[in-house]
């Protein structure tokens, strides 16, 4: 359930039951053709559809991450590592301190990847009772990658892998064919600046699009294993 879709007294009710909630968390960036919030977008809906068998509240998604190297594309969004850090803490402060105690963060976003350090940290801070926060990537996880990899082993940002219903923008003709496959050794070293240069329309490299039957597997199979994480994922159950 979302929690936008509940009030606080449902919530309280919810605790006196089960202690797991979901926290997606995205990026606001340049996808290409793509729309600006696909990583959020993507981040919120996986773990909405996971969760709602399971009746485990999901937050909103955190839209802003960590996207320093897009900067140069208008729209796209960053926060310093050491913002975004003491937001992920003061979230975690919050859902603890009012009972939650299993805390799923499900990232949709590379760039937001070293917040786990900090989430490890929180993890081991002496506490009366326990608080598990598992970091989850949803799009790279292993089930998902092998499902990806059944139609492409080289997929890049804003690419087809990306390239789902939900995250199309009306009235967008997205190109057929593929474009060149920028070495990621190159894109984790230049700047933003040479970033928009490197990839004028965004895209990182490979396919443009699939079709949606190909795009459906590989959501299922990051929807199952997202649940999966939810149901089976603690060490406390």
């Amino acid at each position: 359930m979302r929690v936008f879709d509940s009030n606080w007294m449902q919530i309280a009710d919810y605790l006196q039951r089960d202690d797991r909630i979901v926290l997606p968390v995205g990026s606001t960036e340049q996808h290409g053709y793509l729309s600006l919030g696909t990583d959020a977008l993507l981040a919120e809906r996986v773990s909405v559809e996971a969760a709602e068998p399971l009746g485990v509240p999901v937050l909103p998604v955190l839209p802003f991450g960590m996207a320093p190297y897009f900067v140069e594309y208008p729209g796209s969004m960053s926060l310093r590592m050491s913002t975004y850090i003491e937001v992920i803490r003061d979230l975690l402060n919050c859902l603890a301190s009012q009972g939650f105690r299993r805390i799923a963060v499900i990232n949709g976003h590379g760039g937001n990847a070293p917040v786990a350090g900090l989430i490890r940290e929180w993890v081991c801070l002496p506490r009366e009772e326990r608080v598990e926060v598992l970091f989850h990537s949803w799009y790279n996880a292993p089930k998902t990658a092998e499902a990806a990899s059944r139609f492409d082993d080289d997929q890049f940002h804003g690419s087809w892998l990306e390239n789902f219903a939900w995250t199309r923008v009306d009235g967008v003709e997205i190109p057929g064919g593929s474009a060149p496959v920028l070495p990621r050794s190159l894109a984790d070293n230049v700047t933003a600046r040479e970033m928009r240069e490197l990839s004028p329309d965004g895209s990182l490299g490979g396919a443009y699009q699939r079709s949606d039957e190909d795009m459906r597997i590989v959501w299922d199979a990051g929807v199952a294993e997202v649940r999966e994480l939810l149901e089976k994922g603690w060490l406390d159950q």
